[in-house]
């Protein structure tokens, strides 16, 4: 198949996918939003308002092996369908424990919400699966510049459903229902083709020990999990934060907003930088920003502060987070995607759990106001930061030949 009808099934891919991103995709930022909030109602203790967001991180580290071996045999359509019941399962689950007033319900439901949330990480592989090399970077982007709608529909969403029944917050969550329900028929507009079946006596690829060994592979599942990480790690705080310090509920919204905007318009161009200046400089650039929008949050807790340092952040995870995703899908073959996928998807959501976990702690149970909670939450990213720009010079500083 020559690279321009390649190209020609990619694109019709990366539409159906950007459209899933946007629509599908709007009840992230509902639930991130509102979860903590939710959360600090039901919950017996405040150090654990933000359990039900880990749950989800959670849930989306557990499944993301298994449906990437399921679509491996199954094939991409299956595995999304699959991801996008589980949303609406957990949403279902979530709305029944806020009107038991049940925070183990309310937990039990993001737990579920988290295979959605690890199906939604596999658009971006899709986008590459029937994309030319020269093409790859631009259709990872384009697909993560469908969660641009997605940004501006669910916090508004947010603001439509949250106060809009009796239980507060049940409307957000009877929404996210009906976007899973809506939004699944998408995927039958699909056409990624199955993978192969394997051949006795074929070349497998490499072993899982063998490609994390790999340089570059270890470095783009470094940066991407510290990306991804420490944008969850602040973002999951910001909301308390916003509302700790004074501020309205709506406020939190406005800034997870222009958050999640910041960490999706830059995909219209995101691929065309790596394209003409190299990914690892573009993953740098994240990681200076990331390091930037702490700075801006520790200098104070206006309202401004909050929208600046949040903007920073959705722009550092987008550098970081798609120059990662860039590398690694131009560093292992195709008999070696289900494995590789499923494994790099496995650790970054290991460890957006763990900053997912650290921040209701650090946020609630750290200095006892919320603006030293505020101040732990950003203190905490720097000794990642240094970790993922440590990698990347590792990186540079060896030879071409042996980086892999």
């Amino acid at each position: 198949m020559t690279d321009f009808a390649q190209d020609r099934l990619a694109r019709r891919n990366v539409l159906v996918l950007v459209a899933s991103q946007a629509i599908l995709g709007s009840q992230l930022p509902m639930i991130f939003t509102i979860a903590g909030l939710a959360g600090q109602s039901l919950a017996p203790n405040a150090c654990w308002a933000t359990l039900p967001i880990s749950a989800m991180v959670i849930g989306s580290m557990l499944t993301a092996a298994p449906l990437s071996a399921f679509m491996a045999r199954y094939g991409r359509r299956a595995g999304f369908v699959v991801g996008t019941m589980g949303g609406a399962l957990g949403a279902a689950i979530g709305a029944y424990g806020l009107m038991q007033s049940s925070f183990l319900l309310f937990v039990i439901g993001a737990l579920f919400s988290g295979m959605y949330m690890s199906a939604q990480g596999f658009y971006r592989f899709a986008a590459a699966d029937t994309a030319s090399e020269a093409f790859r970077p631009k259709a990872i982007s384009w697909v993560m510049a469908g969660g641009l709608l997605s940004a501006i529909v669910g916090p508004q969403l947010v603001k439509l459903t949250a106060q809009a029944m009796v239980i507060p917050f049940l409307g957000t969550y009877l929404t996210v229902i009906a976007l899973n329900i809506l939004g699944v028929g998408l995927f039958a507009a699909l056409k990624i083709p199955k993978p192969r079946a394997p051949v006795a006596g074929e070349a497998q690829g490499r072993s899982r020990l063998e490609l994390i060994r790999t340089p570059r592979i270890a470095v783009a599942v470094i940066v991407a999990t510290v990306s991804y990480a420490l944008m969850n790690l602040v973002m999951t705080s910001s909301p308390l934060a916003v509302v700790g310090c004074g501020y309205q509920t709506s406020d939190a919204a406005d800034v997870v907003t222009a958050h999640v905007l910041a960490m999706y318009v830059p995909s219209f161009f995101t691929g065309h930088l790596i394209a003409r200046f190299g990914v690892e400089k573009v993953m740098a650039t994240g990681l200076v920003i990331l390091a930037g929008a702490g700075a801006v949050a520790m200098a104070g807790v206006e309202l401004s502060n909050f929208f600046v340092a949040l903007v920073l952040l959705g722009l550092g995870w987008n550098f970081g987070f798609i120059g990662a995703t860039t590398m690694l899908t131009s560093a292992h073959a195709p008999a070696e995607r289900g494995r590789m996928q499923g494994m790099n998807d496995f650790i970054v959501f290991g460890g957006v759990t763990l900053a997912s976990f650290s921040s209701g702690g650090l946020m609630n149970c750290s200095g006892g106001t919320p603006q030293a909670g505020w101040q732990a939450v950003n203190m905490a990213m720097l000794p990642f930061l240094v970790l993922a720009g440590g990698a990347l010079i590792w990186l540079a500083m060896r030879p071409k030949e042996t980086r892999g």
